[in-house]
């Protein structure tokens, strides 16, 4: 009898146990389903009103915030529903501590993908690839190295709260920050490369000697500035190669950048003809060649002898274009329209090599006939 009634108590106490766990999950669904349909609701609501409104910060705001802030909702929720759940003060303290460290990490989230706004806010305000205005690559540069540095820092200040919210780990984190000169000498010696272009980065978005979509000549190739990293820069190559060059590249060695100040370029392109060349005509040729494109801008249009050789004359067009590549293309259409008319209408004026052959002098001609007739008379 005392055995039946010790396993009835027992069995009890198991079905109480899973009766009680029951409860305690179906609280903390509740409050989960509770947390995203307020979410949900929310969000309709703000949709609603962004809908409304001509500026495009809210609706950057929304994209970006919907699924950090879904998280969030979701940890709020259980963390209000928690002093109910009727859980022992241990298994409470626990579980208190793992949301708070979610909740950290999601705000962190949070923080981190509301920074797009700014690259958001910018992009829509400036087309990079269409817009040769500089302080619209000059604007476009700084945010997206601020939002870089706000994101580190947003991590940096993250984690240090969550491992702060442990007091296992905060006695660690004392005890780090007690040696931190030592460490941070040791660290500082084994990442010297990451430090010193983490630090090149600071210097370039404080003196610019680069901007996004830059035209560049790096290494002897030719290209525009694509992205800039954290400790790398991006360069896409004419032939949509890309150079990857550390960051401490552009502030230790000498670079060209031809779009520092303005992006108009001054393209020049040679020819070497003959002294009977007519100067004039060909200038007047030039005037009209570059007219019928719109790649030349109408500012600069100069044709000058740059130099004379004892064969040629070297002929030197200067002309203007908005950017890089047009300048690239007009020097390649101006080419080949002046080729084209030399051959056409100043055929004499192409490079030629000139000989003088002297005719000899009759009598020296009668001498030496004589003198073979002299010899062919002697006896074998």
């Amino acid at each position: 009898m005392p055995l039946d009634l010790f396993e009835n108590l027992a069995g009890w106490s198991a079905r109480q146990d899973w009766v009680f766990w029951l409860q305690v999950a179906g609280i903390i669904l509740g409050a989960l389903l509770l947390a995203l349909l307020a979410h949900r609701i929310a969000f309709v609501v703000l949709t609603r009103f962004a809908g409304r409104s001509a500026s495009k910060v809210d609706d950057s705001l929304l994209t970006h915030a919907r699924t950090p802030s879904r998280a969030l909702f979701c940890v709020m929720a259980v963390l209000l529903v928690l002093p109910v759940l009727g859980l022992a003060a241990s298994a409470q303290e626990t579980l208190q501590r793992i949301l708070t460290v979610a909740l950290t990490g999601s705000v962190g989230w949070l923080a981190v993908r509301l920074t797009g706004v700014l690259h958001d806010v910018v992009e829509a305000k400036y087309d990079l690839k269409a817009a040769t205005d500089v302080r619209a690559r000059q604007t476009v540069t700084r945010v997206a190295i601020l939002r870089r540095s706000l994101v580190a820092l947003i991590a940096v200040v993250t984690l240090c709260l969550i491992l702060m919210s442990i007091p296992s780990i905060r006695q660690i984190g004392v005890t780090l920050f007690a040696s931190a000169g030592v460490a941070g000498l040791v660290a500082g010696l084994a990442a010297r490369p990451a430090i010193s272009n983490l630090i090149a980065g600071i210097q370039l978005a404080v003196t610019e000697p680069i901007r996004l979509e830059d035209s560049v000549i790096v290494e002897g190739e030719f290209g525009n500035v694509e992205e800039i990293r954290t400790t790398y820069v991006v360069v896409r190559l004419w032939d949509l190669r890309r150079m990857i060059v550390p960051l401490s590249y552009f502030i230790e060695k000498p670079f060209q950048n031809w779009t520092r100040a303005t992006t108009d370029l001054l393209a020049t392109v040679m020819f070497y003809v003959d002294y009977t060349v007519p100067v004039a005509e060909v200038r007047e040729e030039l005037q009209r060649i570059v007219k019928t494109t719109d790649l030349w801008d109408g500012k600069v249009c100069k044709l000058q002898v740059t130099n004379c050789t004892e064969n040629t004359v070297e002929l030197r067009a200067l002309l203007s274009a908005s950017d890089a590549g047009r300048a690239w293309d007009l020097r390649c259409f101006v080419r080949e329209q002046l080729i084209a008319y030399l051959k056409r209408e100043q055929a004499e004026a192409l490079p030629r090599a000139r000989a003088e052959v002297l005719a000899p002098d009759p009598g020296d001609l009668r001498q030496t006939a004589g003198d073979s007739t002299a010899e062919d008379a002697l006896p074998a």
